[in-house]
């Protein structure tokens, strides 16, 4: 595991929703500067686990800290700039694909919008293209690009490869170690164990609530 101070921190943390507990007493530290795959069944409570993480969800009881600070003392929208999602399947909005990356930055650049999708491994070309007919692989490429356009220093993956074929996984994985080469540390969300031998620094499982090193 990196060394330093934790990127997140759960003390203490459960989530409780309509009566069911998604998430029990959960004592955690994910470290900084890593790839950190959370692996588990589904229902198990890993996506809740994420989700904790810029707070689409809130915790019932105990504290999640971002590098230190309580999530709950930081402004909601600012800590989402920092800390970027990618979901189980992509989510391109209407209009070109420039266009969706100016959702996340609306005075980006062609030359900045052909250097983040070059990041992602799409050519700049793709800026004019409707990002509705774009193949799977290639929107969620271009939903990962959208994430980048507000320089973040986290990236979320929820079950980011569930939906993909295996040459569109394989990307993505590769791009998941580009981007901790980068700095940037990815928690990445799995029913897959055999991703954690591809790419985890560190892994943690979550079965029915409760959180355990993998």
């Amino acid at each position: 595991m990196p060394s330093g101070e934790p990127l997140f921190t759960f003390d203490d943390v459960s989530l409780i929703t309509d009566g069911q507990t998604r998430l029990d007493d959960v004592d955690l530290a994910i470290p900084d500067r890593a790839i950190t795959v959370i692996v588990g069944a589904s229902g198990s409570g890993k996506s809740s686990l994420l989700r904790l993480c810029n707070r689409l969800e809130a915790p019932t009881r105990g504290v999640v800290r971002f590098r230190g600070e309580d999530l709950a003392a930081l402004d909601v929208h600012a800590h989402r700039r920092r800390v970027g999602m990618l979901f189980q399947r992509p989510i391109p909005f209407a209009g070109t694909v420039r266009q969706n990356l100016r959702v996340a930055a609306a005075d980006l650049t062609d030359d900045e919008g052909a250097a983040l999708l070059e990041r992602v491994t799409l050519d700049g070309s793709f800026l004019e293209r409707p990002a509705d007919r774009l193949s799977g692989g290639e929107a969620q490429r271009m939903c990962l690009a959208r994430s980048l356009a507000t320089d973040p220093d986290v990236l979320l993956a929820d079950e980011a490869t569930s939906s993909l074929d295996p040459e569109a996984t394989r990307r993505l994985e590769e791009l998941a170690a580009k981007l901790r080469d980068d700095g940037i540390a990815v928690l990445w969300v799995t029913q897959e164990p055999e991703q954690i031998d591809r790419i985890a620094d560190h892994a943690v499982r979550v079965t029915a609530g409760k959180v355990g090193l993998a």
